[in-house]
């Protein structure tokens, strides 16, 4: 890991800046990827406020550059990635595009492999979700979150289940196939998973805490949640691991933001519910 971070770190300091790259050029280049209210793709959310904020904060302009899942990574560092599970290939050099990700970006054991994280910005956790009127119950929690993992995922089982590939529902990351359910990876975005099982193309989807807080609020009685698929996660902003200033200078000026309380504002504004499910994130934020 440590050679695969040197290697990252030098290659790509010939095309990306730290911090006092960013301040000569005198523009912050946010990667995003519309995807539930962290980019919404009309110009504003969660994320995308945050980082006007931080442009702000370092004096410099805001501009957004929109990419897509499959090379987000590789249009932050510069190098093309193959993740597999929790392992990482490096491969061709590839331009760089932007000097963070910031789109409700989950924390993975592949992507720390490649990026610095922030601290994190966004609690989350992967569900599983199916129609309202599907003939499956919850599970009841037991207080135990391996227990109700392995329960959750007994409810899979002969039944479809969407999930997307390159993404935190990658359906690597949470052994699918061993459940015995009909995995099928779907072709569109993230944001389509929800509408896809309302729709009746598939029986169940894995969603995270962010984009199930979404479908729930814009399609109220259509889905429910019936159990986890994983322990917590974290989301947060990815960084080059050559721009160690530029997180730390990121890191700085999120914890003046929650003490200012204009983070606490924007998660209200973008997910009024969350801290209802994730108290214990957001207390003191």
């Amino acid at each position: 890991m440590a050679a695969l971070a040197a290697i990252l770190a030098v290659t790509s300091q010939a095309w990306c800046g730290d911090l006092p790259q960013v301040r000569k050029s005198g523009v912050l280049r946010h990667l995003g990827i519309p995807y539930a209210n962290f980019v919404t793709g009309a110009g504003d959310g969660m994320d995308v406020e945050l980082m006007r904020l931080f442009a702000k904060h370092l004096g410099v302009r805001y501009e957004y550059v929109k990419t897509d899942w499959g090379t987000v990574v590789q249009d932050l560092v510069g190098k093309k990635v193959q993740a597999k599970g929790d392992e990482v290939t490096i491969l061709e050099d590839t331009p760089v595009k932007g000097d963070l990700i910031a789109n409700g970006f989950t924390v993975l054991p592949w992507r720390q492999k490649v990026v610095l994280f922030s601290n994190p910005t966004f609690p989350s956790q992967i569900w599983l979700v199916a129609r309202v009127d599907a003939k499956v119950k919850p599970i009841k929690p037991t207080g135990n979150i391996d227990r109700d993992i392995a329960r959750t995922k007994m409810l899979m089982k002969n039944r479809e289940v969407l999930a997307l590939k390159k993404t935190c529902l990658d359906p690597e990351l949470y052994n699918l196939d061993a459940t015995g359910a009909k995995v099928t990876c779907y072709n569109g975005s993230l944001n389509e998973l929800a509408p896809a099982v309302i729709a009746g193309e598939a029986q169940m989807t894995i969603l995270d805490v962010p984009d199930a807080l979404v479908a729930l609020d814009k399609w109220p009685g259509k889905i429910k949640i019936l159990g986890p698929v994983s322990h917590k996660q974290e989301m947060a902003v990815a960084f080059p691991k050559s721009s160690p200033q530029l997180r730390d200078a990121f890191n700085s000026f999120l914890k003046q933001a929650q003490r200012d309380g204009s983070y606490a504002r924007i998660v209200k504004q973008y997910y009024p519910s969350a801290s209802a499910f994730f108290p214990e994130f957001f207390k003191g934020k």
